[in-house]
């Protein structure tokens, strides 16, 4: 320890710098360009004035070092006598001045631009919810919701035993992707269901809040094919970290054939309702769905969160009366944090959710639950 407090501060932090070259081979110390127009000329403009600021420092410093060696009294300077100089009042009112709207110009045009969602070729409308968002393109009626990826909620769980670092881009991966075609100018209608949320992907240099009764808007225009992630930029909860956001950009032709398998996939889903589901098979949807919307409160065991999230073990809810276990499902409980999930859970997910809670973690009632049962509920 005294060998390494001798070692100077500037070598020690060049001798870490090199140690650690591996874990700093990620690093980066700028914005990323992005992969639309607007986050080209935002990169544009940080770094016009990123060097303007530059320039401002060198000029500045450099006159105050010069200043100080050779105008030092040892080397007999003598200070002036003047009072005030009109050049030098004119030229630090005029410099700072004309350098305010060289910025002031391209960033006052960018964000014109920014603002114009007119002319938009799709309509996302995006709502956030604690912790998913929900998103409904207007113009093709395709509607889901995005939660955080299983992986990433297993090894986020205290004592789970899985190493965060064995998942792939933990935290920033979710179960149902928004797909949007390269080359199509995208609008966002942004709200929320709860508390405000904001929704934000780097590479597309957008963000803007999701606010309860009120609607925000912006839009974007990627023109590279590829996955782009995001995160909710908001403080909005205990899960707030839990609210990736993840954007596939594909061809025209791979879209609407994804509109397509999503409104199909939308048509089965409402069949399967009016049938008759075996136990097992609502189980096993149901520890999938539960994994989803239920575990991050209520844990995956089913014991809750002592003093914050009720458990589910041996609960009055799940061992209790069937109608009222769908009702506090469907129209969640005022004054708690149990939020409705009827809007997020078409009728089979609900029925498998109910038949679950109902037989999982040794409750084993027996009781099935029906997606008829559901949508008479409603």
């Amino acid at each position: 320890m005294k060998n390494i407090q001798r070692v100077p501060g500037a070598l020690l932090g060049a001798i870490l710098l090199v140690l650690s070259g591996s874990a700093l081979a990620d690093w980066q110390l700028n914005l990323t360009e992005g992969v639309t127009e607007i986050s080209r000329e935002v990169y544009d403009m940080h770094m016009m004035v990123l060097w303007i600021c530059v320039v401002i420092g060198v000029l500045v410093f450099g006159a105050m070092f010069y200043s100080i060696l050779k105008h030092r009294k040892s080397q007999g300077a003598v200070p002036a006598t003047f009072h005030e100089s009109m050049v030098a009042e004119v030229g630090w009112t005029v410099v700072p001045f004309v350098i305010l709207i060289v910025m002031a110009l391209p960033a006052a045009k960018a964000l014109i631009k920014m603002e114009d969602s007119s002319n938009s070729d799709i309509t996302i409308k995006v709502t956030g919810h604690q912790w998913k968002w929900e998103y409904e393109y207007v113009d093709s009626g395709v509607h889901f919701f995005s939660s955080l990826d299983t992986a990433s909620r297993e090894a986020g769980v205290k004592n789970s035993g899985v190493d965060v670092n064995s998942v792939e881009n933990y935290l920033l991966d979710v179960d149902n992707r928004i797909i949007v075609p390269v080359g199509k100018k995208i609008r966002f209608l942004l709200t929320s269901n709860d508390v405000i949320h904001a929704w934000w992907v780097p590479a597309f240099a957008i963000k803007k809040d999701a606010i309860p009764g009120y609607i925000n808007e912006m839009w974007t225009n990627i023109d590279e094919e590829g996955v782009y992630r995001g995160q909710c930029a908001e403080l909005c909860g205990k899960d707030h970290g839990y609210m990736p956001i993840v954007v596939e950009a594909v061809s025209e032709e791979r879209y609407n054939e994804w509109v397509g398998e999503q409104i199909a996939a939308a048509e089965a889903e409402a069949n399967s309702a009016d049938k008759k589901w075996a136990m097992d098979d609502l189980m096993a949807r149901g520890e999938s769905v539960y994994a989803t919307a239920c575990a991050a409160c209520h844990q995956a065991n089913g014991q809750g969160i002592p003093g914050v999230f009720p458990g589910l073990v041996d609960s009055p809810i799940a061992l209790g009366d069937v109608k009222a276990h769908i009702d506090i499902v469907l129209n969640g409980k005022a004054g708690t944090a149990m939020q409705a999930f009827g809007a997020q859970l078409s009728d089979v997910d609900a029925a498998a959710i109910v038949t679950y809670e109902r037989n999982a973690w040794g409750n084993d009632t027996g009781d099935v639950v029906q997606p008829s049962e559901i949508k008479e509920l409603r």
